[in-house]
């Protein structure tokens, strides 16, 4: 199985922002950095 970064952090984020709505403006920037530094480095991919 092979897992990229990018939606698995989608997910989390997704999970984190339905417990926790106040958390909301965080998470997301806490993602988008993130996703751009994964864009600016190229893809992780998590093998399982």
């Amino acid at each position: 199985m092979q897992v990229t970064l990018g939606p698995l952090i989608s997910l989390i984020a997704g999970v984190l922002i339905l417990i926790m709505p106040k958390l909301l403006n965080y998470i997301i920037a806490v993602y988008l950095i993130v996703v751009g530094i994964v864009g600016l480095f190229g893809p992780i991919n998590l093998k399982f």
